[in-house]
C-alpha cells in the first residue's frame, strides 16, 4: 500500500457536500461557544483534488493546502519556501537605496551610530540585528530602547538629545520613528542624520530624514507590508552589503554572514504575528534552522533558562522565548532582550537570560490579577450591551506593561476587539488594543489622533496603542464605537472555529505529522491544520497544573490518544471534558509532537469540544 493509500485508510476525512453555512459534524454551539465549520469551501474542493493529482500528494494535503489558498503553480514554492525563491531585490523598497547608501557611509568612515529600538521582541530582534552588523564592520554602534513607563513609544526628544551629545553622527529607528516628527527634527538641528526602519502603518507625511525604509508607507509599491521590523531590517542589510561589495569594502575585509542572522528575524517574525506567507515563511523556515544550531549565545541562553530542550519551533518563539524578551519591556529595564540578543558574552547572556526568567514569571503573576479585574469590567459590558462593538476596560491600580496581554484573553474570551488602559498618577493612560480579523484597530486610532482625542496612538489593524487622557476617556469611547460599529458588528455572534478534516484517533500517526510540518510554520496567515475527532470517549480527564486538563481520547475501535487542553480548567470547555465519564464527544483541535522524558509521543492538543447529543 503507497503512502497515499495509507493515509486515506486512516484519516476518516468527512467530505461533507454541503455549503460553508452548514455545520461540521453538526456542531452548531460548541463548549466555547463556536460553530463548527468545513475550513475548506465547497468551490475550492477541485482545486484541493487537483493539487494531490498533480504534485503527487495525499489527498488530505491537497484539501490542507488548497484551503490556505495556495495555487496550483505555488505548491512546491509553499512546501519549500526559500530566501533565492522568496525575496524581492531590496531596492524595490522606497528610500532603500538611500537607507543603504548612508549606512555605508558611516561604515567606511567609522561614524558613531546610535540604534532607538521599540521595547517589545521586534524591536529588540531588529536593533540586535542592526549592531551585530554595524559590529562586524567595526564601526561603534550603541542600542537606546526607550523605558515604555517613562518615556512611552518611539523616539522621543529628550533621548534623541542625549545620544547626539554623546557622538551619534547617524541615528537608526527601528520597528518605531515612522510618525515621530517632533523627536527626530531635534537630530536635523543637532546635526545628526537619520535612517528610520520601520513597518507600522504611516501617514501621508513623513518625517523629514535621510531615508524611511517603511513597505508601509503610503507610496511604497513593493508589496512586502506584511513583513515585521526585522523582515525590513534584514533586506536592509543585504542591500548595504551589497553596496559596501560594490564600493569595493570586501576587498581587505570578510563579508558578514547575514543568513546566520536569520534566527533573529525567525524569532521576530513570529512574535510579532506577522501572516506567515510570502517571505515571512522563507525567514521563518531557514531561522529555525539557524537556531537550532545554537550559535547566537544569548538566545542560547534563554532557551537554556526557559528549559527548552527540544529544537525551536514556532510555537516556542511565540510562547516561550518571546514572552521572556518582552518581559524586561513589561516590567523591567526595557534594554534587556536586545541586549541579550546581541550579546557575544556567555556570562553576560545567562545573567541576562536568568532575570528574564525570573521577570517572565513576575509578569505572569501580574497579568493573573488584571486579568480577572478586566474580565469582570468586561462581562459587565458585555451585559449591558451584547452588540457592543469594542470593550473598553480601565484602573489606575494595572500595571501597564501587561495591558496588552490582557487584552488578547479579553479578544480571546468575548471575541471582540478589546482595549485595556492603564492610568497613571498623571491625568493620563496608556491602553493597548487587540482586534480580531475583519476590524481595523490602527486605521481607528489613526483617525482618533487626528480628531485631537489621542495625546498619542498608532498600531497596525490587529493591534494598537494609545494616551488618552483621564477625562477624555468618554470621548474617545464614544468615537471608538461608532468608527467600529458596522465592521465589527455581530462579531461576537457569528464566531466559528474551521476544521480542516476528522481523523480517528489510531489516525495520528508519524506519517501525518511528517505531511503537517511540510505545511509549516504556521501561525497569522497560515493557520495550522485543525482535526476533528468525532465521537471519542473521553477517558481519565484530570486536572494538571493549575489549569490545564488531560484526557484519553479513545476511538470506536479501541485505540487512543492523549489529549491536553491548556487553561481550561473553571472553563466550560474543561467542565466539559472533566465531565464526560467515558461519552463520547465531538474533540478538535491540534496534533503536536510530544518528546517529554526522551519519548516521543503524539497528543491533541484540545481547543475545542462539543456533546453530539446536544447538537
Amino acid at each position: 500500500m503507497n503512502r497515499s493509500s495509507r493515509l486515506r485508510t486512516n484519516l476518516a476525512t468527512i467530505e461533507l457536500d454541503v455549503g460553508a453555512e452548514r455545520a461540521f459534524l453538526g456542531v452548531e454551539k460548541s463548549a466555547r461557544g463556536y460553530a463548527w465549520r468545513e475550513r475548506l469551501p465547497p468551490h475550492l474542493r477541485p482545486l484541493g483534488t487537483a493539487i494531490s493529482q498533480r504534485h503527487g500528494l495525499p489527498d488530505l494535503m491537497g484539501r490542507v493546502l488548497a484551503a490556505r489558498g495556495v495555487q496550483l503553480d505555488d505548491v512546491p514554492t509553499f512546501l519549500d519556501p526559500t530566501l533565492k525563491a522568496l525575496m524581492p531585490d531590496p531596492s524595490s523598497l522606497r528610500d532603500m537605496e538611500k537607507a543603504a547608501a548612508r549606512l555605508s557611509d558611516a561604515i567606511q568612515a567609522k561614524q558613531n551610530v546610535a540604534i532607538f529600538g521599540d521595547y517589545d521582541v521586534d524591536g529588540a530582534c531588529s536593533s540586535a540585528l542592526m549592531k551585530r552588523f554595524l559590529e562586524h564592520h567595526d564601526t561603534p554602534a550603541r542600542i537606546y530602547i526607550p523605558d515604555r513607563i517613562f518615556e512611552g513609544y518611539g523616539p522621543n526628544a529628550a533621548a534623541i538629545e542625549t545620544l547626539v551629545n554623546e557622538g551619534a553622527r547617524l541615528i537608526v529607528t527601528v520597528d518605531c520613528g515612522t510618525t515621530s516628527h517632533e523627536p527626530l527634527a531635534v537630530a536635523r538641528r543637532l546635526g545628526a542624520d537619520v535612517v528610520i526602519i520601520d513597518h507600522h502603518q504611516a501617514d501621508e507625511r513623513l518625517p523629514e530624514v535621510q531615508a524611511v525604509v517603511n513597505p508601509n508607507r503610503q507610496d511604497d509599491i513593493s508589496g512586502q507590508g506584511m513583513l515585521c521590523a526585522a523582515g525590513v531590517v534584514f533586506l536592509v542589510l543585504v542591500a548595504t552589503a551589497r553596496e559596501l561589495r560594490r564600493r569595493g569594502y570586501y576587498a581587505a575585509t570578510r563579508e558578514p554572514d547575514l543568513l546566520a542572522l536569520l534566527d533573529l528575524v525567525a524569532l521576530a517574525t513570529v512574535a510579532d504575528v506577522v501572516p506567515l506567507v510570502g517571505l515571512n515563511r522563507a525567514y521563518v523556515k531557514k531561522g529555525l534552522t539557524v537556531m537550532r544550531a545554537r550559535e547566537n549565545v544569548g538566545l542560547t541562553a534563554l532557551a537554556d533558562a526557559a528549559g527548552l530542550t527540544v529544537p525551536p519551533t514556532p510555537y516556542h518563539l511565540g510562547y516561550i522565548l518571546g514572552p521572556r524578551i518582552n518581559a524586561g519591556g513589561r516590567i523591567g529595564n526595557a534594554a534587556l532582550g536586545a541586549t541579550l540578543l546581541s550579546t557575544s558574552d556567555p556570562v553576560e547572556a545567562q545573567r541576562i537570560a536568568e532575570l528574564l526568567n525570573r521577570l517572565n514569571k513576575e509578569r505572569k503573576d501580574i497579568e493573573t490579577l488584571v486579568l480577572e479585574e478586566a474580565l469582570a469590567l468586561a462581562d459587565r459590558q458585555v451585559s449591558d450591551d451584547p452588540t457592543r462593538a469594542l470593550l473598553i476596560v480601565a484602573s489606575e491600580t494595572w500595571h501597564k506593561g501587561v495591558v496588552g496581554l490582557v487584552a488578547s484573553r479579553l479578544v480571546e474570551r468575548f471575541r471582540r476587539p478589546a482595549c485595556v488602559i492603564a492610568w497613571e498618577e498623571t491625568a493620563f493612560g496608556t491602553g493597548s488594543l487587540r482586534s480580531v480579523p475583519g476590524v481595523d484597530l490602527g486605521a481607528a486610532i489613526r483617525a482618533a489622533v487626528t480628531a485631537g482625542l489621542l495625546a498619542k496612538g498608532g498600531g497596525h489593524a490587529m493591534a494598537a496603542g494609545l494616551t488618552v487622557a483621564r477625562d477624555g476617556l468618554a470621548a474617545l469611547e464614544q468615537f471608538m464605537l461608532t468608527h467600529l460599529g458596522q465592521a465589527a458588528q455581530g462579531v461576537g455572534d457569528t464566531a466559528h472555529l474551521d476544521i480542516d478534516a476528522t481523523i480517528v484517533a489510531s489516525g495520528a500517526t508519524r506519517e501525518l505529522m511528517d505531511l503537517i510540518e511540510r505545511v509549516s510554520p504556521f501561525g497569522q496567515g497560515n493557520s495550522e491544520a485543525r482535526f476533528a475527532l468525532p465521537a471519542h470517549r473521553v477517558k481519565f480527564g484530570k486536572l494538571i497544573g493549575e489549569s490545564h486538563i488531560r484526557v484519553i481520547l479513545e476511538g470506536g475501535d479501541g485505540c487512543r490518544l492523549d489529549g491536553v487542553a491548556f487553561r481550561a480548567a473553571g472553563q466550560p470547555l474543561g467542565d466539559l471534558l472533566m465531565s464526560a465519564s467515558g461519552m463520547p464527544l465531538h474533540v478538535a483541535g491540534h496534533l503536536r509532537l510530544d518528546t517529554w522524558g526522551g519519548r516521543e509521543r503524539i497528543e491533541l492538543q484540545i481547543e475545542d469540544a462539543a456533546d453530539p447529543r446536544a447538537q
